[in-house]
């Protein structure tokens, strides 16, 4: 097997094409075994891997943590709260003491932008990126093109529609890089002010009207709106952007062909997507939260092999 070109995972922009389809057949690997009944493996049962979170996750962070388990690696958990930034220690700090433990690689989450990047060129541990900020989310981006690769067998000419917060969200900055090196065409759909103004320079259109942008696409990818990075306010309420840009059942049957929906989770039911659209059997939504562990093992895998 080829190895990955990159030494940490840090954004999507940074691996080549080759890259990509690698984590993807390794994760295709990894996905075999999930389904065994005894799901663990020996990989990376003389590695230690430290989950730093200095922000809340769910889904990220369990998904990290049941892919080092399947792979035998140790592991250790830290969070931020109760932890010595709140008594001013720096992120640099903190990292170079835990590694000091003889931690082999880092996985973290960080609300500032850049965050993993910076750590990455200051210690020689591998570091994955878990969300940065408003940055990106390079395992989500890999999980939702695979995903849709499952789907689809290729990314190949598909055309990915992204619909919600775009300019908040590190989930689409690291979507439209993915789609777009793996050949597949990215529109954005959403409230003006939710839209980056340099998008077109990434390659993606702009549509403003949502059933115009579902008509287009094979796959919409639904985000959240995401308050909590908001410092003032980009739309006059839920209940209005829920109007213009909620995708429901009625919407979706009045398009002229079924189409695939995705979310990153969590899902705000009633706001960026009623119920009968998350259940329904046009959602690949749970299929994203089981191909998150596969994923993640693969370039935790990747990253280990190539430190070795």
């Amino acid at each position: 097997m080829s190895a990955i070109s990159q030494k940490h995972l840090t954004a999507i922009k940074h691996l080549q094409a080759s890259d990509i389809d690698l984590i993807f057949q390794t994760a295709d690997n990894f996905k075999d075994i999930l389904q065994r009944p005894i799901k663990k493996v020996p990989s990376l049962r003389d590695i230690t891997i430290a989950n730093l979170f200095f922000e809340d996750s769910t889904r990220t962070r369990i998904s990290f943590e049941l892919a080092e388990k399947r792979l035998s690696a140790d592991t250790i958990n830290f969070s931020a709260s109760g932890s010595s930034v709140k008594k001013g220690e720096t992120l640099l700090d903190t990292v170079r003491n835990i590694l000091a433990m003889k931690v082999d690689m880092i996985v973290m989450r960080h609300s500032s932008s850049g965050a993993a990047e910076f750590v990455s060129q200051h210690i020689p541990a591998s570091v994955i990126n878990a969300g940065d900020g408003t940055h990106e989310h390079p395992t989500q981006g890999l999980l939702d093109g695979y995903s849709v690769r499952e789907k689809f067998k290729t990314l190949k000419g598909l055309n990915y529609l992204i619909i919600g917060d775009i300019k908040h969200s590190r989930v689409a900055g690291s979507d439209i890089p993915l789609m777009l090196k793996m050949g597949a065409k990215v529109k954005v759909c959403g409230p003006p002010t939710l839209v980056p103004k340099h998008i077109a320079e990434l390659g993606v259109t702009y549509e403003p009207n949502l059933k115009k942008a579902l008509e287009w696409c094979d796959v919409a990818n639904v985000l959240r709106i995401q308050l909590e990075r908001m410092d003032i306010k980009f739309i006059p309420t839920l209940r209005e952007y829920s109007l213009f840009y909620g995708v429901n059942k009625e919407l979706l049957d009045s398009l002229p062909r079924k189409i695939t929906i995705m979310h990153p989770g969590p899902i705000n039911r009633g706001v960026e997507l009623n119920s009968d659209v998350a259940d329904s059997s046009q959602s690949i939504i749970l299929q994203q939260v089981e191909n998150g562990v596969a994923i993640r093992m693969a370039v935790l895998y990747l990253l280990a092999d190539r430190k070795n």
